[in-house]
């Protein structure tokens, strides 16, 4: 009987003392994507001002951020992951794994992944074809299914129309969002316009997938970081150079570096709201539910981030090159987040 008594007392217990442990920190905490890291700095910095407590903001990449994020619950964690993708099942599992069961979605809107190069160098007119084709790590060989190692050095190697400069080309590490976006819509797309591998995502999608998304690695694609605007000073001073980032970056250096033209389409705010651009991406980040309403803030943080004058059409991360999301899509996202509507193993499916 006495051992049964005190099993009693120690679940509250326990609950008291975990939540006097998350109640160890009063600010918020956010990690993750660096495309999405500019617009939460904004909105932080605004929530900041007006409640006293601006939240902490890191550019870890959105892989790195989400391993963060779903390590487990309390203060040593962070609160919020921000993702230039959707959250992984195999990132959703290994939260729930870790206790972190309840986590709220939020998509903030949408970007377009950019190829740039310097302003001093002609723009270029691309194929996404021609992406493959420059940087996949094989492509294909002179015989029907035979794959060779990348053998193309300049870019009029890989399409004649195109000038003959060195394939050089900076860009995010397996770690980022972006790169993930970049393999799938771009490196993918080009991918597939190839028939017979086209025709392997039936027959064998795990080496389809190996095919299209896995990118060289003999020095012409070369990793950069998660820090997008060191990459813009690299292509100012390299004239020669690529790189790959987020329109949100391209649209506040407009006077140092631009686009390429994929598939007849610039990359701009209507083309990217419009879908007509063929590389763009939702934006989403990722609530801790657990942590709502223990550490101060987050609550206010994300009413501020789905309020009309944020997100909203003329909001001001529009000014930062947020493409917003349609206003049906904005008001169903806010009602998930007023109500804490988390995500269920369903939402994979």
């Amino acid at each position: 009987m006495m051992k049964m008594k005190l099993v009693v007392l120690a679940a509250p217990l326990v609950a008291l003392l975990f939540t006097s442990h998350i109640q160890a920190r009063t600010n918020v905490e956010v990690v993750g994507s660096s495309t999405v890291y500019p617009f939460s700095t904004v909105v932080a910095e605004r929530y900041g001002r007006a409640s006293g407590e601006t939240p902490k903001i890191e550019a870890t990449g959105s892989g790195g951020g989400l391993k963060m994020f779903c390590n487990g619950v309390g203060s040593q964690y962070p609160d919020i992951a921000n993702a230039s993708r959707r959250i992984k099942e195999s990132e959703f599992n290994q939260c729930v794994s870790n206790g972190v069961t309840d986590v709220i979605e939020v998509q903030v809107g949408f970007d377009g992944i950019v190829l740039a190069n310097s302003t001093e160098s002609p723009v270029l007119r691309l194929t996404r074809k021609d992406i493959f084709l420059a940087l996949a790590k094989v492509v294909p060989g002179n015989q029907p299914g035979e794959l060779i190692e990348n053998p193309f050095t300049t870019w009029n190697q890989v399409n004649a129309t195109l000038p003959k400069v060195k394939i050089e080309v900076l860009g995010p590490p397996p770690t980022s969002g972006t790169r993930d976006a970049f393999a799938e819509l771009a490196m993918e797309g080009g991918c597939k316009k190839i028939d017979w591998i086209a025709a392997l995502k039936k027959s064998d999608k795990g080496q389809y997938k190996a095919i299209c998304h896995s990118i060289r690695e003999d020095g012409h694609y070369i990793e950069a970081g998660e820090n997008d605007n060191l990459i813009i000073q690299k292509l100012s001073a390299n004239p020669d150079a690529f790189g790959v980032f987020g329109f949100s970056f391209l649209d506040q250096n407009a006077d140092r570096v631009q686009g390429a033209i994929i598939e007849g389409v610039a990359p701009e705010f209507d083309s990217i709201a419009d879908k007509s651009y063929p590389v763009s991406r939702p934006l989403f980040f990722y609530v801790k539910k657990a942590h709502l309403g223990v550490i101060p803030g987050i609550k206010g943080y994300l009413r501020e981030f789905t309020s009309e004058k944020a997100w909203g059409d003329e909001g001001y991360l529009t000014d930062k090159g947020l493409i917003p999301m349609p206003r049906s899509m904005r008001n169903d996202v806010a009602k998930r987040v007023s109500t804490e509507t988390v995500l269920t193993a369903e939402d994979f499916k």
